[in-house]
């Protein structure tokens, strides 16, 4: 076994950040070919912060955006250990959940969904700080790169999975909490109806959202619901329960008992 291809869900938070660096150059030494493709220099990379903005910034086309955007990314990662935090929490879920073999590098790399995320986490950090105009800016040039679209005012749990993320579009009043996950072509939107503050979907603790599924208005999604592929939904869904269809239609407690949670992961033996 290669030391980056940890087995799925077996590392820890402790572990990923002791191991993350070292295993991603060990994974450019091995393949060059990926670094010359990405624009990543291992030579470039002495830290996570490093990392972390280098891999972000490799979705973006070459040019003074790319440059720009990683110098913005490592301060921000540098100055902002929350985020990177954060970041990584992400990542580790990602890697848990994704099923691909290669673990936490090849999901830094090529995961498009964990891309999408991360982009939100900076562009989120600069809206906290004041600097609405260039996290509206970061969020642009990655909603043109990634075809996900993740307003910074949203609010957005630690530990969240964007599977292919796709065709993903979360609202400016949207709120995740931790361990939810949500498949491609998903949209927390608003009704034209409720609009101001809380116009959009809050998804609770551990939700689980299919892919296309459409979720409108200040709709709350229970701890631990699933909201089925397709489905289309207007109004509440309780903590558990499973919808389906073009109408939301509410299937009851449903059987799924969940992916394994941050805390679980963090928890797990190093």
């Amino acid at each position: 076994m290669k030391p980056f291809d940890h087995p799925r869900g077996h590392m820890g938070a402790h572990r990923l950040r002791q191991t993350l660096l070292s295993d991603t150059l060990e994974l450019l030494s091995t393949e060059p070919g990926v670094g010359t493709l990405l624009g990543i220099e291992p030579g470039e990379l002495s830290d996570l912060s490093e990392l972390m903005a280098a891999a972000l910034a490799a979705c973006l086309p070459e040019g003074k955006a790319r440059v720009g955007l990683r110098g913005l990314a490592v301060e921000l990662f540098r100055h902002r250990n929350d985020l990177l935090e954060t970041s990584l929490d992400d990542l580790l879920v990602t890697s848990a959940r994704d099923g691909q073999p290669g673990g936490a590098p090849r999901v830094l790399l090529f995961a498009n969904g964990y891309h999408a995320l991360l982009s939100y986490r900076v562009s989120r950090a600069l809206w906290l700080a004041g600097r609405e105009e260039l996290a509206l800016a970061v969020k642009s040039q990655f909603t043109r790169a990634l075809s996900v679209e993740i307003w910074p005012q949203a609010e957005i749990g630690r530990g969240v999975w964007l599977d292919h993320g796709l065709g993903l579009v979360i609202g400016q009043t949207a709120v995740i909490e931790e361990d939810v996950s949500l498949w491609h072509g998903v949209t927390l939107g608003s009704n034209f109806v409720d609009m101001g503050e809380g116009r959009h979907p809050r998804l609770r603790r551990g939700a689980v959202v299919g892919a296309g599924a459409m979720i409108l208005g200040p709709v709350e999604v229970g701890a631990g619901a699933t909201v089925a592929a397709g489905a289309i939904v207007t109004r509440d869904v309780p903590p558990g329960h499973v919808v389906t269809g073009a109408r939301g239609t509410d299937r009851g407690v449903g059987r799924f008992a969940g992916f394994a949670t941050l805390a679980e992961l963090k928890g797990r033996a190093e």
